[in-house]
């Protein structure tokens, strides 16, 4: 089953939503290239059979990437990945030779090097403007000159188009290898609301265990058919992942975020659409979609966490699990237990069903048979979700200074903690 599906590579994979939206249109996604090890960590337990390169892209070469993934010489029909970049024009030189942007740079050579049949680039709205443009274009010529035709106009892509509860607006960038005819973008206009996305998830705070873990067994409500594919419980005949086995009765990714009574009194006050004037929290519209769930800085900046929207109908902050359903991750996929780092994962990924609809058009120029795999996969082991970054680290044997640390006064964290503090120490259930 396995090798008649089209093979993929995720760069700079995070969590794994583009990971997840290539699987679930028909790719095998062959390896994963992350720094982050909480990351790698929590990529390695939702897709146990992929290849999860722990490394920067700096520091991997394709054949590593072929050699680690087991592909020999075999075609890789896709690259795909969200480059962070700083996008900064220089005057009298090219911004792709800024060093700020040598991660792009590294994107365009591993392209190159792997010879994919077609490669997505994935970034940021903002690169489409203003002096940024000129970081864009330069980006496009790389690609040219490494013998690669590229989709034009590129496109900006709102996630709340393509069934994602959430607006969210991300730039994608494709192209073809020269013997290979272009693709066309995704279009879609579905729509699906905060309501349909949470209406049936327990009342995380009806739970006393999720103070203290992550998860519970828990009774669920009615389920809308966005939820229901979510859940597992309804077949979606655009789905052509590998199934996951999981207890469906747990909730997890739920640990709760303890706040005053005061805030609490603010948040039951807001109406829905609107920001709470102290928090500056937004109130969610149960009839709406989401604003744009963001990550928050990483330890270099102080490890804060965004602000979390206050959730519809009960008087806090929503659950990471929440946030994944308006994310459109599927209920089996989970999250480091920390929240800051759960966030962080979700808030810095591709919404899975914006991933999938940009890859379907992909197999689509492959001229391949999407195909549904009859076996289920087991996710890896709990222990992958709890890893502090220095356990996380040492699990790859990696420096854990690959992700620039910063020390914080204890009373700035509040919730904002790395796992070795308590919110990393619960249970995995």
């Amino acid at each position: 089953m396995k090798d008649q599906r089209p093979v993929g590579i995720d760069l700079f994979a995070g969590v794994g939503g583009l990971s997840l939206g290539f699987e679930s249109a028909g790719f095998d996604v062959a390896a994963a290239v992350e720094l982050d090890p909480v990351h790698c960590a929590a990529h390695k337990f939702n897709f146990p059979r992929t290849a999860t390169i722990c490394k920067s892209v700096v520091d991997v070469t394709g054949d590593e990437i072929r050699a680690k993934a087991g592909l020999g010489k075999k075609d890789i029909h896709v690259v795909f990945g969200g480059a962070p970049c700083q996008g900064f024009s220089m005057i009298g030189k090219r911004a792709l030779d800024d060093p700020r942007n040598r991660l792009v740079h590294h994107f365009v050579r591993l392209v190159s090097e792997l010879k994919p049949r077609y490669f997505v680039f994935e970034n940021v709205r903002g690169l489409t403007l203003g002096k940024h443009r000129k970081f864009l274009d330069e980006v496009i010529e790389a690609f040219k000159e490494a013998e690669y035709q590229v989709l034009s106009p590129y496109q900006v892509l709102n996630a709340a188009a393509f069934g994602v509860p959430q607006s969210r607006e991300r730039l994608f960038l494709i192209g073809a290898r020269k013997d290979c005819s272009l693709p066309e973008y995704p279009c879609q206009n579905k729509s699906v609301t905060v309501r349909q996305a949470l209406a049936d998830l327990p009342e995380a705070e009806s739970y006393d265990e999720l103070w203290s873990q992550d998860s519970v067994a828990a009774k669920f409500g009615r389920p809308s058919v966005y939820a229901s594919v979510l859940r597992g419980s309804r077949v979606d005949p655009d789905d052509f992942s590998y199934v996951r086995k999981y207890d469906r009765k747990l909730l997890t990714s739920s640990a709760l975020t303890v706040h005053t009574e005061l805030s609490r009194k603010r948040f039951a006050g807001t109406e829905h659409g609107k920001v709470e004037p102290v928090s500056r929290f937004l109130k969610l519209d149960p009839e709406g979609v989401c604003n744009t769930l963001r990550a928050g800085t990483a330890s270099d900046r102080g490890a804060f966490t965004s602000p979390r929207p206050i959730h519809p109908f009960a008087p806090r902050v929503i659950t990471v699990r929440e946030a994944a359903r308006l994310h459109s991750y599927p209920d089996w996929f989970r999250f480091n237990v920390t929240k800051w780092h759960g966030f962080r994962q979700i808030g810095n990924s591709v919404p899975p069903l914006l991933g999938r609809a940009v890859a379907t058009e992909i197999i689509r120029a492959l001229g391949v048979e999407q195909v549904k795999p009859l076996d289920e996969v087991e996710l890896g082991p709990g222990y992958l979700l709890t890893m502090a970054m220095k356990d996380a680290a040492r699990y790859f044997g990696v420096s854990q200074d690959v992700i620039s640390r910063k020390r914080i006064p204890l009373k700035q964290r509040q919730d904002s903690v790395e796992p070795s503090d308590t919110q990393g120490k619960l249970a995995y259930a």
